[in-house]
Order: C-alpha cells, then sequence, then structure tokens
C-alpha cells in the first residue's frame, strides 16, 4: 500500500484480532454524470479504466462494459496477474496485458500518486480514470459499474439498461445480499487466520450459494425476469470459484458444477455476447496461485479443473430472458 504518496509492503493489515479479513474501503468516489455540466459529464473517449483480469472486483466493469458495447467509449489498461511486492505492475510483452496508455506508468502505484501524490492507501483495480483532468474519478468497483451502466447510454452502442426504474431497490437489495456471504465471503474464507473465523465465513458462504440454488429453481435472473447488474456482481465470483475458490480458498464443500440452477446460471451469463472475451482463466489462476504466497508457497498452478462453460444450459425453460439487443 501507500503511505503518504511511500511504497510500503508491510503497513497493512488483512485481519483483525479475531483473525477475521477485513477489506479496506474505497477512496475515490466522484461520479460520472450523464449531463453535460457535471463536474464528470460521460463523454466518449474521455475515461480509461485500469483493470486486472485476474481480479473479481474490476471484471464486473469489464462485464458491464461489454455488454453495454463501450469498448470504444473507455480505453482499458490490463495489468499483470501476479502480483509481487511491487503491486499490480504493466508488462505488455505478456499476453493478455497491456502497457499503461494514458500515463506510460510502469505501476499501477504510480497512477494512484499521479491523482493524489500524498494518498494513502491500497492500490487496487479498477479504477476509473478521467483523461481531461488528469485525476482518479472512482475506484470502488459496484460504483463504476453503475455508472456504465446509467450514465453512458448516449454513448454505448446497445441501447439496454441492467439497472431499470421498477427493480432499482430490488437490484440494491441484492447486490448487498450476496457481497458480504459470496463475493467477499471467499476471501473471508481463504484469508482467515484461525479455525473459526474460517469455519464461519465458509458456513455463510455455502448457506447463501444454497439459498440462490434454491432461487434460481424458479426464476432466470437473481432479480426475476430480467438480467440486472446483481447478476454481474454474482457472475465474476461464480465464475472463479471451481478453479480458485474452492481449493485454494478452502471453500471445498461443494463445487458450482455441484448446483445445477446456479451451474447452468452461470454458462447463461457467460455465453451472453462479449462476456466470455472477459474471462481470461490463465490470468485467474496465475494470479490466486501464485501472488498468495502465504497460502501456496511454493507458487504452483494447477491443470484444472476442466470446465466447459459452453456447454448447453437449461435456463430457456424459465420466463424472461435476455434484452433483445443481447440475443443472438
Amino acid at each position: 500500500m501507500l503511505v503518504d504518496g511511500e511504497w510500503q509492503t508491510d503497513a497493512y493489515e488483512t485481519t483483525n484480532e479475531e483473525g477475521e479479513f477485513e477489506r479496506q474501503t474505497t477512496t475515490f468516489r466522484d461520479w460520472v454524470e450523464a449531463d453535460e455540466d457535471a463536474e464528470f459529464p460521460a463523454e466518449s473517449g474521455r475515461y480509461h479504466l485500469y483493470v486486472s483480469s485476474a481480479c473479481p472486483w474490476a471484471h464486473r466493469t469489464l462485464v458491464t462494459r461489454a455488454l453495454k458495447g463501450l469498448e470504444d467509449a473507455i480505453s482499458v489498461s490490463v495489468v499483470d496477474p501476479y502480483r509481487q511486492d511491487d503491486g499490480w505492475e504493466f508488462s505488455p510483452d505478456r499476453l493478455g496485458c497491456t502497457a499503461d496508455t494514458v500515463n506510460r506508468a510502469e505501476y499501477l502505484r504510480d497512477v494512484y500518486t499521479e491523482a493524489d501524490p500524498e494518498f494513502t492507501g491500497r492500490v487496487t483495480v479498477p479504477v476509473l480514470w478521467d483523461k481531461k483532468k488528469g485525476t482518479i474519478v472512482n475506484n470502488e468497483s459496484e460504483e463504476i459499474m453503475r455508472m456504465l451502466d446509467t450514465a453512458f447510454d448516449d454513448v454505448a452502442e446497445r441501447d439496454v439498461t441492467f439497472y431499470p426504474d421498477e427493480y432499482r431497490d430490488e437490484v440494491d437489495e441484492t447486490i448487498d445480499a450476496i457481497y458480504e456471504p459470496i463475493n467477499n465471503g471467499v476471501y473471508r474464507s481463504g484469508f482467515a487466520d484461525t479455525q473459526s473465523a474460517y469455519e464461519k465465513a465458509v458456513t455463510e458462504l455455502f448457506g447463501a450459494l444454497d439459498h440462490w440454488e434454491d432461487v434460481l429453481a424458479d426464476q432466470r435472473y437473481l432479480v426475476g425476469d430480467e438480467l440486472t447488474e446483481a447478476d454481474f456482481a454474482m457472475f465474476t465470483t461464480l465464475v472463479r470459484f471451481d478453479a480458485v475458490y474452492a481449493t485454494h480458498f478452502k471453500c471445498n464443500i461443494r463445487r458450482i458444477v455441484d448446483y445445477p440452477n446456479l451451474w447452468n446460471y452461470l454458462k447463461e451469463l457467460y455465453q451472453l455476447p462479449g462476456v466470455s472475451k472477459t474471462v481470461r482463466m490463465d490470468h485467474i489462476k496465475e494470479h490466486y496461485y501464485r501472488s498468495h504466497t502465504d497460502i501456496n508457497p511454493k507458487g504452483i498452478v494447477p491443470k484444472g479443473p476442466e470446465l466447459d462453460f459452453e456447454e448447453s444450459h437449461d435456463r430457456e425453460r424459465l420466463a424472461g430472458g435476455p434484452p433483445e439487443a443481447l440475443r443472438q
């Protein structure tokens, strides 16, 4: 993390006195708006995303960008999946990685100090950067996802919304409901320092997965018949689950492939136009298994499991489905 703009490798404590993982809150919380008079107005070509293909929080912004058709409007830089002591690094010679095409930085921490030379906090992805103002707008994944979905309609290639007016309260409630036990629950399990903290987290995780397995037996998506942002938030955890979380984070009571409804739901989301190209399983596996040396000291990346996200699913049996603009 950065402390007063200086890089330190031993300043961030990930667990509390009970051995429970605690996630640090994000710092940059400004908003892009669909208003030309706003401080950060939505404009094509003005904003840039810094992401890791390995990170589920960054991944949800890439899914939103792809499904809205914002690839030409919002540029992207992708960091190296292997995070070492210097933090997220730009490695343009590696497959699936890019240079920092905006700030020409070597490390993502340099982007943070460009925005705030005295910044104190963790250097995380995603980051939404304003090229005109030369600063970070926001580094909170849920808020960036919401901005991409709601502020850029005038420049998006697809006329779709994943935050419909009639479901907004339910979408927000669902995103909140899955965050702690599932999205963060895999980390609470994997980074726990005590047996009791691990067992509490993993029990809550599988209790929540069991709940949504039952919900998805009778409805197509998390919020009824319509595809929403809540599904993107769930997707990026589920797609990593069997390859990483089940083994690396000891979330092994069941796999997603053992849940008929969650597994078919996951395959449907993966097969939506543009989503599969946002999934870099090579980056995902390398990041977790090589970067977390306290969990996997030898850094050996497993070959399996073999997962076929392209195989047929059964979700057409339920009412609803993706918006017309996403139907192939």
